[in-house]
Parts: structure tokens; sequence; C-alpha cells
């Protein structure tokens, strides 16, 4: 290490409270910094939508990228409650996270390589594997994307949906008449008051609109066709390796745990008792992975007994008994035939 490095690393060890850092913690990027100074995750999360951001009948915020923002509280100081959940509109997600306004996006956001290369962002994984559909009155006689030609549709402006729908239309020789709105909320409302004859949007959004369509679900019907697979994933800004890093393996611990049958209801026993040399450095018990990532050694047990491993977080809020019940499909283990899995912990 250089003399001075060495010394800003021995200034902070000093002038930081007991405990709270640690020589790879000193080291730590720009927002990881803050997050620390300000003991708080600022997370900007989507707007009210069921299954992934939503207030349930207490005023208390829940869904998928919900629990994904505690758990790297969870993680990154050591309680997932001291998290600042900010809603924004897909038009200034990105604004808002490249401003610093928040720290980290749990959005429903996809992963572009246009993103990655040309707005300075970086998705940290992938949290929620999708389709982009498209939903109609039942009324209609659209059963295929075929028979949308000639139609006005709507979708939401500066997401990846707009851009699929020119694509396919225009590859199927097919004419329509875009409606683009800047927020979901606005999208919605327009499909409802028939401004529009068909919405398209990631199938899982569009399967928690119909849940709260006015009249009830059975008037509107999900078409089966898909036109782009859509992986989402938590996003933070690019040149922050430190943040990135520990959003990303938070990400990993949340698989992992479901692969090895850590819960909500066992992981601190498990920390106290396990005996598999693997289980216990991914617990903290043994090793130094959480030195590494700058946080404390059980940052695994803090992130699951919070929100519970991914197979816990997916059944609280798409499970059968859920609001929102959505087969898993490409969000299984990939030891059961999906996409999900997690690199090592060693």
């Amino acid at each position: 290490m250089r003399p001075s490095l060495r010394l800003i690393v021995l200034i902070a060890c000093i002038l930081a409270p007991p405990g709270v850092l640690s020589p790879a913690s000193a080291l730590a990027g720009e927002t990881f910094a803050r997050v620390r100074a300000n003991g708080e995750v600022r997370c900007g999360i989507s707007e009210q939508l069921a299954g992934f951001s939503f207030k349930d009948v207490s005023g208390r915020w829940q869904g998928l990228n919900v629990d994904f923002c505690r758990a790297v509280a969870a993680a990154a100081l050591g309680d997932a409650e001291k998290v600042v959940l900010v809603p924004v509109s897909a038009s200034a997600r990105f604004p808002r996270l490249l401003s610093g306004e928040v720290n980290l996006l749990v959005h429903t956001a996809t992963r572009t390589l246009g993103r990655e290369a040309g707005i300075g962002v970086l998705f940290a994984g992938a949290l929620f594997y999708d389709t982009q559909a498209f939903m109609v009155p039942r009324s209609s006689k659209a059963r295929r994307i075929a028979d949308l030609n000639g139609v006005t549709i709507c979708v939401e402006t500066k997401t990846t949906h707009e851009i699929n729908l020119a694509s396919t239309f225009s590859a199927q020789s097919l004419k329509y008449t875009p409606l683009a709105m800047d927020s979901l909320a606005s999208v919605t409302s327009a499909f409802f008051a028939d401004r529009c004859q068909a919405f398209t949007s990631d199938r899982s959004q569009l399967m928690a609109i119909q849940s709260t369509a006015p009249g009830g679900p059975e008037g509107y019907t999900i078409l089966p066709d898909a036109i782009s697979r859509e992986t989402g994933g938590p996003v933070v800004r690019r040149g922050d390796d430190e943040w990135f890093t520990l959003v990303q393996w938070v990400l990993f611990a949340l698989i992992e745990a479901e692969e090895r049958g850590v819960t909500r209801a066992n992981v601190r026993a498990l920390h106290s008792t396990a005996t598999d040399p693997v289980l216990r450095q991914f617990l903290g018990a043994s090793g130094h992975l959480g030195k590494m990532l700058g946080v404390n050694a059980d940052w695994v047990v803090q992130v699951v007994a919070a929100v519970g491993n991914y197979g816990e977080i997916y059944e609280r809020n798409f499970g059968k008994q859920s609001a929102l019940p959505i087969e898993r499909g490409l969000n299984q283990l990939w030891t059961h035939g999906g996409l999900l899995d997690a690199p090592l912990f060693q």
C-alpha cells in the first residue's frame, strides 16, 4: 500500500466508530461511503405495482423490489429498515440514479447494452425474468398479435417496450398508432379510459394491472404471444466497484440461500450449528467473505433473517396465496429448470 493511501486508511479507521470500518470498507467507493455516512440506503423502486412495490393495508411498502432494497440495507448497514424507498417513473428512474438522489435502483428495468454502455449504469444481475406481452379488453376480437393491425396501443415511453413494439410490428408488416406516456399510472389510466385498444408491457406488469382493473380482472385478457424476454435486476451507477460488488453478491446470496435450504426460520440456528465448511463460510461463521465486501461477517444471516431467501421472497409476492400469483418459470433455480444460479461463495 502506498504511504499516502495507508495514511488515509489509518485516519478513517481512527475517526470511525468502533466496529464500523474494516480495512476493506475503509477503501469503499463513494456510494458505499455515502450510505454509511447517512445510515440509510436510498432505493428507487417502481411506482405502485402489485407484486413488485405496493403498500399493504397498513401503509407499509411490500414487494419483490422492496424486499431486495431491504436486503441490501441489511447487508450494508446490518438493519433492513435503514432504507428510504423512493417511487419513480420509468422516464425518471435513470436520471434519479445518475444524479445520486438514489443509491440503488430496483425497478422493472430491463438490462440492455445501450443502458450499460451508453448512460453509465450497471445491472448487478437478474432479479426477475419476464416477457413483453399485450393486454386487451375481453370484448376485443384480438387473440394474437396479428389481430392488432391498425389499432392504437398504449405504451410507457423511454422503455424497451416502446422499441420492441415498433420492431415487432415492422417485422410483421403491421400498422399501429402508439399512445406513449411517461408514467405507468398515466398509461394505465389511458387504457382503462379506452383511449387505446391494447396495452403492451411486461407480462407481470399487465397481470398486476389486470388484477386491479375497474369492474374486475375478468374484463381484460392478456394475449399469449410474447415479443421479447425482459431481464430485470438491480441497477447502480458505473464507477463504484465496491458498491456494485456488494449489491451483486446480495442477489447471489438470496439465490444461494434457497439452493442450500437456508431460510428465514433456520438461518440463525445454522450459523451456530452448521458443520459443512462451505455453508459455514457462506453464513460468515468462518472465513473472511464479509471483510472482503466491507460488511459484517454475518451479513448473509442479516439478509436472510430480514427477507428470506429468493424462493421465500418469490412465494410471498407471487405465490399461490399472494395477490398476484405468477408461475416461477424462468425464475426457478437452475436445479429446477430455471435460469437462477449463483457463483461460488469461496
